[in-house]
Parts: structure tokens; C-alpha cells; sequence
């Protein structure tokens, strides 16, 4: 997964300008032409959100927007690769347009089933399995 950071201007709720929007898509049209994209989004700022934190089991809903910036998100691209070497050198790729240069990006593994080890048991990976296939539905 590569995640785009929030920044001042996502987090005002900047709009990407036209120049933008175009190398996004012509950078999510060489994920999609190489077979890598599974999915992307952009994400609302922070003011139009909540953080839920749980404490002794019970939900206490936090109303956005939230001051610390740097450890926030504005986006999301998700891909499937063959190795950490290559997702890097897709983030590489990402459009230099976006956030005037100054953009954070950070890549980070999705957990697969094998990465639970014997936890994992048959009955949850069938579990897993169906639920995969209800959501593709």
C-alpha cells in the first residue's frame, strides 16, 4: 500500500488542480496497463472525519479535524507486486506535481494469510475465503 500523508493544503481541503488530476490518472493508467492497481482513493480532510479510540472496551468518538498533520493521510494506492524492490519503484514514479514537490509518501505490506503463521487456522482462512468472495459480489 502506498500512502500519500496529509499535508497544510489537504488537510484545508485544497482541490488537486486540473494538472494534477491528469498525471494522477495517467500515473493510476500505468498501474492498471502494468497489472499492479488493485485499488486508490483520495480521502476527505481530517475536519470531516472522527477518530474512535476504545478504552476499557467502551468507544469514545474524537469530531475531527485533527492537529497533527504529519501523521495523517489524504490517500491511498493500493498495488500488487511481485517484490518490495518493485513497489518502491512505482512510489518513485508518483507524480511530481503533487503537493508542489513536497510530498511524504510511505509504502507499507498488506498481512496475507501466510503471514499469520498456524493461527490462521483452515476454518478461519474458509472464513476469510467467503467473505473475499461476498465483497467481490
Amino acid at each position: 500500500m502506498i500512502i500519500r500523508k496529509a499535508d497544510e493544503e489537504t488537510e484545508a481541503g485544497v482541490l488537486p488542480s486540473q494538472e494534477l488530476l491528469e498525471a494522477m490518472g495517467a500515473y493510476n493508467a500505468e498501474l492498471a496497463e502494468a497489472g499492479v492497481l488493485r485499488a486508490g482513493e483520495g480521502l476527505q480532510p481530517s475536519a470531516k472525519g472522527a477518530k474512535v479510540k476504545f478504552s476499557g472496551g467502551k468507544p469514545h468518538v474524537v469530531d475531527g479535524p485533527f492537529t497533527e498533520t504529519k501523521e495523517l493521510i489524504a490517500g491511498f494506492t493500493i498495488i500488487e507486486v511481485e517484490s518490495y524492490e518493485e513497489a518502491l519503484e512505482w512510489v518513485k514514479r508518483w507524480p511530481s506535481l503533487d503537493g508542489n514537490g513536497e510530498v511524504e509518501l510511505e509504502l507499507r505490506r498488506i498481512f496475507e494469510a501466510d503471514d499469520f503463521g498456524e493461527e490462521f487456522t483452515p476454518e478461519l482462512r474458509e472464513q476469510e475465503e467467503r467473505l473475499r468472495e461476498q465483497i467481490a459480489e
